[in-house]
């Protein structure tokens, strides 16, 4: 992770490498976080898979779970002619 100071990121703003995150400071301060669009969505997806995670683990344990044969027959499926 680099770090840069806002200063630096002013002038050089056009240029800036964002391979890596950038950690703008202030007075040496933490201020900003700089990233790229794809490490951003990486983030994002990795939050979301982890909600979903989550909300499935909730309902294991409140018991709130289908058997293959009650999801099949939801989804319009006919349990003896399902082949996966």
């Amino acid at each position: 992770m680099q770090i840069k100071t806002i200063s630096y990121i002013k002038q050089h703003a056009a240029n800036l490498d964002v391979e890596e995150p950038i950690v703008v400071t202030q007075g040496g301060t933490p201020v900003y976080r700089i990233e790229s669009e794809q490490a951003a969505q990486l983030r994002d997806e990795g939050i979301a898979l982890l909600k979903l995670m989550n909300i499935a683990e909730r309902d294991v344990r409140s018991g709130r779970m289908l058997s293959e044969a009650e999801l099949l027959a939801d989804l319009g499926y006919d349990n003896k002619t399902y082949k996966p």
